[in-house]
């Protein structure tokens, strides 16, 4: 193996070196330099061969909505003018503790003074035989995006594993390019982690109206062709034919380096309220960190986490990481969905329902005492972001509960309009 010199570091500045250049470490990065921006010498690796982007805007740009020019967060030239020092295309392979190194699949070797883990996730590949053929991918990112694109231009018939809020996305992107799509779920509803079943039911139905083909309580056995993807097999021997299988059942955080290195790992790479692992020498963030139990795949807490460790890296450490309730929004066009919080609801909770078959229209809000805990929302979304605000306040909203499902407007009029106590 060949040792490519690492960039000589400046004398008087630390180096900092982020394993990981997708959006959760360079939000870290851009955070920092706000607060600090000369303080360390930073060297940023990264698996893929381009710069930072958006990888939550995949969807638009496999429905042709977008390109991949319009996703990209930090082209290398914002590197160039922030002074980091971007590996591109080259991961890291092994964080050595006791020299503080880390050495790159090419070979490239750097000190650190402190260390960000941001490694994200990796698609879970559910594995039936067959899961290695040519044409089952996942999605995660630009290279999945061209595969797919090249398939919905040579093949027909597409099966999307996995009836999640990226299967689905996954799914009426490939529907757009043209190709016919079945989505596989194992559950009796989509997006069984984000819905309740009334509102699944509304969104299964609408997607059909646009051309997808759904098979719920379906296991796959196996996929099936003598050098390329021909078909899926399901538990009861039943097939369907597939060109291109995308799975989309999940994600595990990417801990292989960390757990390597000897880091404390749970489910992820335990972290505390500052993002600071049990080295306190290296931090981490996003889809690969456990933070009092829990793990996260969403934007708004991964922005959070964002903020807080910047603060701490560029020493103005007064900032605690707070796990807060977070939204989902479903990115297909002409269907508006928006769930948030707990919408489960348990024995102490209790519903509000509206329903409007004829307008395709179902609010269900989840009170639990005086507070709003949980809402799902099918085909008006324009409160989301409103009851989005109620759930993480936790305040008290006795006095609009009788408004609550028709809105801001409505509650707020009705709020104005009531006597104070004064005046009555």
């Amino acid at each position: 193996m060949t040792i490519v010199p690492a960039p000589v570091a400046s004398a008087k500045k630390p180096s900092l070196v982020v394993i990981g250049n997708g959006m959760a470490g360079m939000r870290t990065v851009e955070e920092l330099l706000k607060l600090a921006p000369d303080l360390y010498d930073i060297t940023v690796f990264g698996a893929e061969p381009h710069g930072n982007y958006n990888r939550i805007l995949l969807s638009p740009v496999l429905a042709g909505d977008k390109s991949i020019d319009d996703i990209m967060l930090n082209t290398r030239d914002w590197y160039v003018q922030n002074n980091i020092t971007l590996h591109a295309g080259d991961p890291v392979e092994k964080i050595d503790r006791r020299r503080r190194t880390v050495r790159s699949q090419a070979g490239v070797e750097i000190k650190y003074d402190r260390l960000l883990l941001a490694t994200g996730s990796k698609p879970f590949i559910i594995p039936v035989p067959g899961h290695e053929l040519p044409g089952v991918i996942a999605f995660r990112d630009i290279q999945d995006v061209h595969i797919m694109l090249d398939a919905a231009r040579n093949h027909r018939h597409a099966v999307v594993i996995g009836g999640g809020l990226l299967g689905l996305e996954a799914a009426n992107g490939l529907l757009r390019q043209g190709m016919d799509v079945t989505v596989v779920h194992v559950t009796d509803s989509l997006m069984n982690q984000q819905l309740d079943k009334p509102a699944a039911a509304l969104l299964k139905k609408a997607l059909e109206m646009k051309g997808l083909r759904f098979l719920l309580n379906a296991q796959t056995e196996a996929i099936v062709g003598p050098d390329r993807v021909t078909a899926v097999r399901f538990k009861d021997g039943s097939e369907i034919p597939a060109d291109l299988v995308v799975m989309t059942a999940g994600v595990r955080p990417n801990i292989g380096l960390a757990k390597e290195a000897g880091l404390h790992c749970d489910r992820a790479i335990v972290v505390d309220d500052t993002l600071q692992t049990y080295d306190p020498r290296i931090y981490a963030v996003g889809e690969c960190v456990q933070h009092r139990q829990a793990t996260f795949g969403l934007v708004a807490p991964i922005w959070d986490q964002a903020r807080v460790c910047g603060a701490h890296l560029a020493g103005a450490g007064h900032r605690r990481y707070v796990q807060q309730a977070t939204a989902t929004k479903l990115k297909v066009t002409g269907v508006d969905l928006y769930s948030a919080g707990d919408f489960i609801g348990a024995d102490d909770t209790e519903d509000l329902v509206l329903r409007d078959p004829r307008r395709g229209i179902y609010k269900r809000l989840v009170l639990q005492g005086s507070r709003l805990i949980g809402a799902v929302l099918y085909g008006d979304v324009k409160d989301g972001p409103w009851y989005f605000d109620l759930i993480r306040e936790g305040g008290d909203i006795s006095a609009i509960r009788h408004q609550l499902l028709f809105g801001q407007t409505i509650s707020s009029q009705s709020q104005s309009q009531t006597p104070s106590p004064q005046a009555a």
